[in-house]
């Protein structure tokens, strides 16, 4: 069984928390009994979470010998340069090493539903919508190269993992990747997530 997961903001990839007061889990939203992450999302990230009851499925999914792919739309703080761009194509130097060349883009701010909370701006700088693709999958990676080239991210939502999209799921909502059809039990709005048209 292979579930595709829209993960809300501030949901721990997890079923159970023993902080007090607990923190919102994976454990609320009707998930299929004896499933489990392939992979990970920060809390504070939003977007595609992949779930399985299948060991050798999950090691596809998340072993680096596998090169799959992982798509995200990042909201930067900062006006995306040339200069910046190339060098999160040509792989980042981070504290744990020099990253690999990821695929980076500049895109038209796409149609997301809301954040809950809101993304926290300041009036006196910009920001902008880049769609990046890494092959890795380090703790916090995006995070960490956006800000090594000077753009802080501000939303980080992952659309795509291998060939698996996110689609029309909103927040909180889930599918059977088998048959495609939601069998969430319950009347969720989808939104779509369009690519986004490429700026630069």
């Amino acid at each position: 069984m292979l579930i595709a997961f829209n993960k809300p903001y501030g949901v721990l990839c997890q079923f159970t928390d023993r902080s007090t007061p607990p923190r919102p889990t994976l454990a609320g939203f009707g998930l299929p009994a004896g499933v489990y992450p392939a992979g990970r999302l920060d809390h504070d990230s939003e977007g595609l979470l992949l779930l399985t009851d299948d060991g050798t499925l999950a090691h596809r999914i998340t072993d680096p010998r596998h090169k799959l792919a992982k798509a995200y739309l990042v909201q930067v703080e900062g006006t995306p340069s040339p200069a910046q761009l190339d060098a999160l194509r040509g792989g980042v130097e981070l504290a744990d090493g020099r990253t690999r060349p990821a695929e980076a883009e500049l895109v038209e701010p796409p149609a997301l539903w809301p954040r809950d909370p809101p993304v926290r701006f300041r009036k006196t700088v910009p920001d902008a919508w880049l769609r990046l693709a890494i092959g890795e999958g380090r703790n916090r990676q995006v995070r960490r190269m956006t800000a090594a080239v000077g753009l802080p991210t501000l939303r980080l939502v992952r659309v795509a993992i291998g060939a698996h999209a996110l689609g029309a799921l909103a927040p909180g909502a889930w599918r059977l990747v088998d048959d495609g059809q939601d069998i969430t039990g319950r009347r969720t709005p989808t939104v779509p997530i369009p690519r986004g048209r490429t700026v630069c």
